[in-house]
């Protein structure tokens, strides 16, 4: 049996933002980074929600548990009854921490600012603990509404459009190979892969009139990979970027080839079925379209171009592939992968 669900309302186009004014209740909680803080998009988004707000603007990349505790103390003095949570993946991954963590009933509403994590509709959220990535996955982490508003897209740099745009392509790519994979998610994560790849080099050379629809296709890939399942393309990204601090699309540019020849091995069928969708010639072609896309994104190919050493890789090499193993997204792969794997497939990307 399959099953597709989504507890998200998404509000999307120019103006979304004024859904807030009739989202927020009286106490709001905006949790957010200092640069949205100190540009007055936070302020913004207070005058929308109406009511008494108070702004957590201390979240940094890649959460770690000390800064849940902190917020958690914030929403035990304050009492909100909605949370918005402004910024990238790692606002909105810090207010489902604090939600769930600390067992409050605030409404999450979701406003991405940039296109690729598919946090603002997923039951996922990553917090790091000792330098260690912990997938926390409940459904109760899934937000109640998500706003995906052009207007914040406009400044964004080329590296992060870049980094972003091939989480989304990760996602993708994972959703249709993972073993709860479903049509209903394997619709979602086609489309967004095909539009992600025609618009992602436009939106990196400057032309933002295609942001909303890669906007758009960041949260389809989410909604596909919360229901089908990731893979040991994010296991093992979470596992180097834990250790060593890369951005993760970054990384899962440099795995997402590799990743697709191991699978395909035995389960090439999911490659085939999108290889012919976006009108490419088959799993070799796919894949060299993925390294084509990075190489116009300006993206490393591999982790030493990325500014790892070599020795320190291989120094951290049995955590890094035990702590993959251990990584919940590794048993969506459609192909069992054991630590000799992963091992083999860290010395492909160095």
């Amino acid at each position: 049996m399959q099953t597709f669900s989504s507890g998200t309302t998404i509000y999307t186009g120019v103006n979304a933002l004024q859904a807030l004014r009739t989202l927020c209740g009286e106490r709001v909680l905006i949790v957010t980074d200092r640069f949205f803080s100190e540009n007055g998009t936070a302020r913004e988004l207070a005058s929308l929600c109406g009511g008494e707000c108070r702004i957590f603007d201390r979240v940094q990349p890649d959460p770690p548990l000390s800064l849940i505790a902190e917020g958690i103390a914030v929403i035990k003095e304050f009492c909100p009854d909605s949370i918005v949570a402004l910024g990238g993946g790692s606002p909105i991954d810090c207010a489902k921490g604090i939600l769930s963590l600390g067992s409050s009933d605030a409404r999450l509403i979701a406003v991405p600012t940039t296109s690729g994590t598919g946090s603002e509709v997923t039951s996922f959220s990553i917090l790091t603990h000792e330098g260690v990535k912990h997938p926390l996955i409940d459904e109760k982490l899934r937000p109640s509404a998500a706003i995906l508003d052009p207007s914040l897209l406009e400044a964004l740099p080329p590296k992060l459009i870049a980094d972003s745009g091939m989480d989304v392509l990760s996602h993708c790519l994972e959703a249709i190979a993972a073993k709860n994979a479903s049509p209903f998610s394997d619709a979602l994560a086609m489309c967004a892969f095909d539009s992600a790849r025609r618009l992602l080099p436009k939106s990196f050379a400057g032309d933002t009139s295609v942001r909303q629809a890669l906007h758009n296709a960041a949260t389809m890939a989410g909604l596909a990979f919360d229901n089908a399942g990731l893979g040991a393309c994010h296991a093992l990204s979470h596992a180097i970027g834990g250790k060593f601090h890369l951005a993760h699309g970054r990384i899962n540019g440099i795995l997402l080839p590799h990743i697709i020849q191991f699978n395909a091995e035995t389960c090439p069928e999911p490659y085939h079925r999108l290889a012919c969708f976006c009108g490419l010639s088959g799993i070799r072609a796919l894949s060299a379209a993925i390294v084509r896309l990075r190489s116009v994104l300006q993206l490393p190919e591999s982790l030493t171009q990325a500014g790892l050493q070599i020795a320190d890789v291989l120094a951290a090499a049995d955590e890094l592939c035990q702590t993959a193993q251990n990584d919940p997204c590794s048993q969506g792969n459609p192909r069992p992968v054991t630590s000799a794997d992963y091992l083999a497939l860290l010395r492909q990307c160095l």
